[in-house]
């Protein structure tokens, strides 16, 4: 009798579990394909752009994952609207938890785009200057007379910046980046 039950219950599920599985290698596909297109679109560009589009690809990938395996468990008979409300509310806690760090980052995406400096440039921003050595995501890094600056970069988009770079020779005030 047992026996019986959990087959009838294996061949009620089979078609539902056979299309989830379909649907997270369907979008699995997908996500490994929008990341190799991303990826070739950065080959062909300088090495700053190259790692925010390669960083924006990963991104990307793993979004689409995630919405296919929200889309399986609903094909499979879960309700999702309970699971994508925790997913939503966990998000706002992490961001607001992590607003500091996910603000250097997106500001690090931004130096790293718009180019308002480079490496080499003496620039100073908030009575610090110095000679930029290195741009990273989280922080820039500033030169002088031995002593290392790590300036946050949401410092760098939000204060004026004034460079004077190699090539000019003169100092040229750069107004905070707008947003776009």
């Amino acid at each position: 009798m047992f026996f019986a039950e959990v087959e009838d219950q294996l061949i009620a599920w089979a078609p539902k579990i056979g299309m989830a599985s379909l649907i997270v290698v369907g979008f699995w596909l997908a996500s490994v394909g929008v990341r190799r297109l991303i990826n070739r679109l950065a080959s062909g560009t300088d090495l700053n752009t190259k790692f925010v589009m390669r960083l924006t690809g990963r991104v990307v990938s793993s979004a689409v994952l995630l919405f296919g395996l929200v889309t399986a468990l609903g094909t499979v008979g879960v309700n999702v609207s309970a699971l994508v409300a925790g997913l939503g509310l966990t998000g706002f806690a992490l961001g607001f938890a992590m607003k500091d760090i996910l603000s250097n980052l997106m500001s690090g995406v931004l130096i790293l785009l718009y180019r308002p400096f480079s490496l080499n440039d003496h620039i100073t921003v908030t009575g610090l200057g110095g000679v930029v050595t290195e741009i990273d995501l989280r922080y820039t890094r500033l030169e002088k007379e031995g002593q290392v600056f790590l300036i946050p970069n949401s410092l760098l988009i939000t204060n004026t910046i004034s460079i004077t770079s190699e090539s000019r020779q003169r100092p040229v005030a750069a107004e905070a980046m707008p947003c776009p």
